[in-house]
């Protein structure tokens, strides 16, 4: 059973629980992170943005992806015969903006070949309700998974190679320590194909997550991760989004990530991360950076501007609002992982009620780790990129007046 079929049977039982305040207390309690505690980094990070208009050609999103990538970066960290990793998202065999878009992969892979890449590889590992890696054997495939979403053919199509962190085994795989001062209790195993790589690109999506609020750059680094990693992470629940942006500060990620591209002309906007609403806005966007944290700040600035446009019909629905589906649908998934015991007592997870971006405590988190809040400076990569649009998401991604000015 998938999580959203689960969360179905739930739901159907959920309304009079979520009115009666049960004896664990409240099942919407907040924890929203506290803007005036955060501090400024004193650094400006770029973030590029090329407009893709509605139901553009393929052809146009490449040259869109292209035109946001050369104007985030030189490519100087690039030698001839340089092996990339990147890093894109599959946590399911739906088609883009579920997973990531192939147009932009295939794009990805070329343009780092004409820069003289030898190999690129392209690499994930599904969630549990599709592959599920054990020290005893393997069920369910990313590759067939991958080839379902479309983006295997891309990635061949333009000279790529597919790498399936499951398929290597349980053995193939290393430990790596989060920054100091983490909420991880073990260090995370993170797949040994990178030790091999020179530099990684990754390429996650702009969407909706039923549990965690959104799936962006950030979110994307539990691919990485072998599933007893994936255990502690869901079963911890209370502080998931902590060790989201703490995973992110491991040595492989920190010296070899260069580049971050999202292709959000489509954007998943309810439920996530397999399926929901998905908004196609006239003026959709590829975004870029050389910093995932100034990269995501632009993207869920993204998401939640998509979200205000939605029908009224596809608004607050419980499903996608009620902390109760949280609850429940994050046990589901430490039941998957590590059996029904480990989910009898795993912690209660509460999910970001995501009104700004400073509401994420995915990105509160990274600030603390990364040196502070970027001083994000948005910048347009080709002429299709509306002013008025640019100036907006400017303004959602501005240091509130309450932050420490002084730096971290």
């Amino acid at each position: 059973m998938e999580r959203r079929d689960f969360l179905k049977l739930v739901a159907a039982g959920s309304a009079a629980m979520a009115a009666s305040s049960c004896a664990g207390g409240s099942l919407n309690t907040k924890r929203t992170p506290d803007a005036s505690r955060l501090s400024a980094s004193g650094r400006p990070e770029g973030v590029f943005l090329a407009g893709v208009s509605r139901d553009s050609s393929e052809e146009k999103v490449r040259s869109a992806v292209r035109e946001a990538a050369e104007a985030a970066t030189d490519f100087s960290w690039l030698s001839k015969g340089d092996t990339v990793f990147i890093k894109p998202v599959l946590n399911s065999g739906y088609p883009y903006p579920s997973t990531t878009s192939p147009a932009a992969i295939g794009a990805r892979i070329k343009i780092l070949k004409e820069r003289g890449a030898g190999r690129v590889i392209v690499g994930d590992m599904s969630g549990v309700e599709h592959v599920k890696l054990s020290s005893k054997g393997l069920s369910g495939s990313s590759r067939r998974l991958m080839e379902s979403s479309g983006m295997a053919k891309a990635v061949l199509e333009s000279g790529g190679e597919l790498h399936f962190f499951e398929e290597a085994g349980w053995d193939a795989f290393h430990e790596e320590i989060p920054v100091p001062g983490s909420h991880w209790k073990q260090g995370v195993m993170m797949p040994a194909i990178l030790k091999e790589t020179d530099h990684i690109i990754l390429m996650p999506r702009c969407g909706r997550h039923v549990l965690a609020g959104s799936t962006l750059g950030l979110k994307a680094v539990v691919g990485y991760w072998r599933t007893d990693t994936r255990l502690e992470y869901h079963k911890e629940a209370s502080t998931l989004q902590e060790k989201t942006a703490e995973g992110n500060t491991v040595e492989t990620l920190r010296n070899k990530q260069r580049l971050v591209v999202t292709a959000a002309d489509k954007v998943l906007t309810t439920f996530g991360p397999d399926v929901g609403y998905v908004s196609q806005p006239e003026s959709g966007l590829i975004i870029a950076s050389k910093s995932v944290v100034a990269h995501d700040m632009v993207s869920l600035a993204w998401l939640l501007e998509n979200r205000k446009s939605m029908p009224d019909s596809e608004k607050d629905g419980f499903m996608d609002t009620s902390q109760f589906i949280v609850r429940m649908g994050n046990r589901y998934v430490v039941s998957m992982l590590g059996g029904i015991g480990q989910s009898l007592v795993s912690e209660t997870m509460v999910k970001d009620e995501l009104n700004t971006i400073w509401d994420c405590r995915i990105l509160s988190r990274a600030y603390e780790v990364f040196g502070g809040v970027p001083d994000v400076v948005i910048k347009p990569a080709n002429d299709a990129l509306p002013e008025d649009l640019r100036k907006r998401l400017a303004a959602m991604v501005s240091i509130p007046g309450g932050v420490n000015m002084a730096g971290s």
